[in-house]
């Protein structure tokens, strides 16, 4: 048997498993097993809490088809939510190591059901050899043309330690997430293949956002993906130094002016459980 608890962060779902008490290795096959919707516990994601050498907690973030990702804005959230609970930390400010290097997350208060943090995502980069994508690799990913069948689209391309690729749209919520999402995450363009955010910027200060994640397909939020959003929408003078991103599952507060990206949002435990897996 294996205990878990469930952790949602702006509607991003989460496996959340401590691995401070249980060490065990996540195949990639039992990942796909867990997340599943109909036949396991179902989530965007895993996220393990285990020890770190250099930072208060190590965080592994698993997505939904096994692979691992290098740092989930939401996801730590829930993570610092999650150690609060279980008495790991004490203290309105902790680090933690991701994949993309150290993290720097703070507790910031409660507001009815969910406690809201503040998050120091790092400085964006968007060069090509950054996100990586094909190209000249000094080079800004400003403006990008990204060839599909029967059209081409224009976008900026931001890495927030993760790869994020932004197309500015008319309507993000009558534009064809389901269809375009996929061919952009796994073009020939992006070797580690990448996040893809659809924009619809509202006015200076509101992006309405929808994401095609990486691993998972379309969910109601991505953290590092609201953080690309207000970047590539700052690069491009479409807003300004912050910005509401109004994503599916609720609104997230990002803040970028010369040094790293700042993302406020709230976490939710939902329920804790038990599960059979094989050994």
């Amino acid at each position: 048997m294996m205990e878990f608890a469930k952790y949602e962060a702006t509607g991003n779902d989460f496996i959340m498993i401590d691995g401070l008490s249980d060490e065990r290795q996540l195949s990639a096959d039992l990942i796909r097993k867990l997340c599943d919707r109909r036949r396991g516990i179902g989530a965007d994601g895993i996220i393990v809490m285990s020890r770190s050498s250099i930072s208060d907690l190590r965080m592994h973030v698993f997505n939904a088809d096994g692979g691992e990702a290098e740092m989930c804005g939401n996801g730590i959230r829930a993570l610092f939510l999650f150690a609060m609970d279980r008495g790991v930390l004490s203290g309105r400010e902790i680090k933690v190591e991701t994949g993309a290097g150290e993290k720097t997350i703070e507790f910031s208060g409660i507001c009815g059901d969910e406690t809201v943090f503040a998050v120091d995502m790092g400085r964006p980069a968007y060069r090509h050899a950054d996100i990586p994508m094909e190209g000249p690799p000094e080079a800004e990913a400003i403006g990008v043309e990204i060839p599909l069948d029967g059209q081409t689209l224009k976008a900026t391309c931001v890495s927030m330690g993760n790869p994020h690729c932004v197309v500015f749209v008319e309507n993000a919520a009558e534009y064809p997430v389901g269809k375009i999402g996929p061919q952009v995450e796994n073009h020939a363009l992006f070797p580690l293949r990448t996040n893809v955010e659809f924009v619809e910027v509202r006015d200076r200060e509101r992006l309405v956002v929808r994401v095609w994640e990486r691993g998972v397909g379309e969910t109601l939020a991505c953290g590092t993906g609201a953080c690309a959003s207000l970047v590539a929408s700052k690069l491009n003078q479409e807003c300004g130094d912050r910005a509401t991103v109004i994503v599916p599952g609720g609104p997230l507060e990002v803040r970028w002016e010369e040094g790293p990206v700042f993302l406020t949002g709230p976490a939710r435990h939902v329920y804790d459980g038990m599960i059979e897996v094989a050994e």
